[in-house]
């Protein structure tokens, strides 16, 4: 009984695997990343004052995986430009989205029921890039594991990792914002996805491609999908790096810290601060009463 359901998983798997992601699964992906493009503050009055700024930073939110992944790669960082229908799509989702009458598309589009399941089907084009991504790099560099785990995580991150030089587009830097400092879930999940699939690319994870894909972007969606209906950005793999990073990675001690601030205390009890100078005022003042005792 078990072995016709584990081939009835795998043909399902293999049938998920095998879905093209245009144009459906691309769209979803445009429109939700553009709507994060807009909920940016400044995003609005910056497509009424520059249309060309904000179709340039609209596009790196769509196509800047693909930039950074063709830059690690060597090759254009404009050569997924030349997939016209992409581009258009892509061009049409901003339109609708920050000029459509009366906000309508943004409207529809935002509404929480229906952005779930847009959310839902960018994880699924997410998950293939990653997929993409670290098989590419393979192909280029068969024993590369790092570059594989390179290209793979800048294709599954997206323009996360461009953050700071999209906010310089929009005139804004913000360097505490740097993702790599500060990774959100999406980062995360791209990392540790892009280690398994370089795993399963290189034979050291027995199971299929399919079945990864399958298996990676029912967990991505079900994260996703989670937190956006629930307006959490708690990370689920919070748990997991509280309990494991401490004892590899050791974490700040409280002895430490003490030693600081008895040092600190220490500095300041030696440390006197000088007089306080006298102003022009009080040293007049002080001449004045000084020939008024001489006087008497």
């Amino acid at each position: 009984m078990e072995l016709p359901g584990a081939l009835q998983l795998g043909e399902l798997a293999a049938a998920f695997a095998s879905v093209p992601v245009f144009p459906l699964f691309d769209a979803a992906y445009f429109i939700v990343s553009v709507l994060y493009l807009k909920y940016e503050p400044g995003a609005v009055e910056m497509s009424r004052k520059s249309p060309f700024a904000s179709w340039l930073c609209a596009m790196l939110h769509c196509f800047g995986s693909y930039i950074l992944a063709d830059l690690l790669l060597g090759e254009s960082p404009i050569h997924y430009f030349s997939n016209n229908s992409s581009v258009i799509l892509a061009t049409a989702v901003w339109y609708l989205i920050f000029f459509c009458p009366m906000n309508l598309f943004y409207k529809c589009v935002s509404f929480l029921p229906v952005k779930l399941i847009f959310v839902a089907m960018k994880e699924v084009v997410r998950v293939r890039k990653i997929a993409a991504g670290v098989h590419h790099a393979h192909h280029q560099y068969h024993h590369g594991w790092f570059i594989m785990m390179a290209t793979g995580w800048v294709k599954g991150s997206g323009v996360a990792l461009m953050s700071n030089f999209e906010q310089l587009l929009r005139g804004v830097w913000k360097p505490e914002t740097n993702e790599i400092l500060h990774m959100s879930f999406p980062t995360k999940a791209s990392l540790y996805g892009t280690v398994l699939f370089t795993l399963q690319q290189t034979h050291w994870l027995p199971v299929s491609e399919a079945n990864l894909i399958f298996f990676f972007t029912m967990f991505m969606i079900v994260c996703k999908v989670f937190m956006t209906a629930t307006h959490s950005h708690a990370s689920p793999f919070a748990p997991v790096e509280g309990f494991i990073c401490p004892v590899f990675f050791g974490s700040v001690s409280s002895g430490h810290t003490s030693h600081h601030n008895q040092h600190g205390h220490c500095h300041e009890a030696s440390y006197q601060p000088p007089p306080p100078v006298k102003s022009k005022e009080e040293l007049n003042e002080g001449t004045r009463k000084r020939k008024a005792k001489k006087a008497e």
